[in-house]
């Protein structure tokens, strides 16, 4: 019988500039990565596909558990890039148990939306403030290795190591 791993990512920490947000972050919604898809439309095919033209461009959000005026002042200014950095714990367990723990990171440029996002309050409980983030790079790393790099700037697109543009850059000539 073959071995069955289960993976789980178990919570996480979000950094920004060299500042740890530990207990000001209810959630984080990284960004996906999704092929811009043209219609293919042309006589001799019995049909419409699709095919990627590109991608589209990333964004995510960022849920905080009350109102932070050092988040303000970190994220306000929606013309200014931050670097955020958000480590969680990747599990892997099989039919013995736990058999390892590695660290997955998310490396991110990001500019938020709002300068200040609304701010939901409730009786007795703190207010919840959601913000989107667009998101210009994006590199994904579990146990140090890279799965998914994505530099919007620099046309960079890696995939496991492969590197999905070379061929695009060198045709534009950088």
């Amino acid at each position: 019988m073959a071995e069955i791993k289960i993976n789980r990512l178990l919570n996480a920490n979000v950094y920004s500039e060299g500042q740890s947000l530990l207990g000001k972050v209810e959630e984080v919604s990284l960004p996906a990565i999704t092929a811009n898809d043209t219609d293919l439309k042309v006589l001799g095919l019995m049909m419409t596909t699709k095919i990627p033209g590109g991608l589209e461009a990333m964004s995510g959000k960022m849920k905080f558990n009350a109102v932070y005026p050092e988040i303000i002042s970190l994220f306000g200014n929606p013309f200014q890039a931050r670097r955020i950095q958000v480590r969680g714990n990747l599990q892997t367990y099989n039919t013995d148990g736990l058999q390892s723990e590695v660290p997955a990171v998310a490396f991110m440029t990001v500019r938020f939306k709002h300068a200040l996002p609304g701010i939901t309050l409730k009786m007795n409980d703190n207010p919840e403030q959601e913000s989107e983030f667009n998101c210009s790079y994006y590199r994904l790393e579990v146990d140090g290795v890279t799965m998914i790099e994505v530099d919007a700037f620099a046309n960079i697109f890696f995939v496991s190591g492969i590197d999905v543009n070379s061929q695009y850059r060198i045709n534009l000539g950088y």
